[in-house]
């Protein structure tokens, strides 16, 4: 599997207008469908008088956890457009909102699309966009004495310590790149008195 995936740093928006409707996009860097869940009520809050908000999301790093919904609009023509630009940008772990301000003309179906396309593309266009790595983390524990071998091939591995505690039995929380992982374990495993509190 690959262990690398790409998504938004910071939120960003974007503005599509057409025949007097006006398209607002508004994408998000999320993790959790909690965490969608709460942006989505507080945009639906926010743009309390705008006739649609409609949105599509996707997280993990293999990207098959997905959805997209149309909101009162025509089937397919909003949140499919709005996901397809997220796949087209192999994007994950992001949320689109569009809310759309009718402006009395109607758009058709293939207007919709291109609007909500349009909106999405702009949004993503002013957006940062990084890759990030899939993490594993992996708690280990050791006898104090074998502190120095521990940091070593810490230092040399360099994972992210996320906790670490020296005390007569210390123990540290490491996260590292996946394809990194086995690596690390193998080294720490060689050390006496080494465990990993998994096991």
């Amino acid at each position: 599997m690959e262990d690398v995936y790409k998504t938004i740093e910071f939120p960003a928006e974007g503005q599509y207008k057409e025949k007097g409707s006006r398209f607002i996009a508004l994408a998000y860097p999320v993790r959790q469908e909690e965490e969608i869940r709460t942006i989505v009520a507080a945009i639906k809050e926010k743009y309390y008088d705008a006739r649609h908000h409609c949105y599509a999301w996707r997280l993990g790093a293999d990207k098959k956890l997905f959805r997209a919904n149309d909101d009162g609009e025509p089937s397919s023509t909003a949140g499919k457009p709005i996901l397809g630009q997220i796949q087209s940008h192999d994007l994950t772990d992001i949320l689109i909102v569009v809310v759309r301000y009718f402006g009395g003309i109607k758009l058709g179906v293939s207007g919709l699309i291109n609007a909500y396309r349009e909106a999405t593309a702009d949004a993503l266009q002013n957006a940062v966009m990084v890759e990030k790595t899939v993490n594993e983390v992996l708690r280990v524990r050791f006898n104090y004495p074998v502190m120095n071998d521990v940091m070593r091939i810490v230092k040399e591995t360099n994972p992210e310590i996320l906790e670490r505690q020296f005390e007569l039995e210390c123990e540290m929380l490491l996260s590292i790149r996946q394809k990194e992982m086995p690596l690390l374990r193998s080294r720490l495993q060689k050390v006496e008195s080494v465990y990993f509190s998994d096991e």
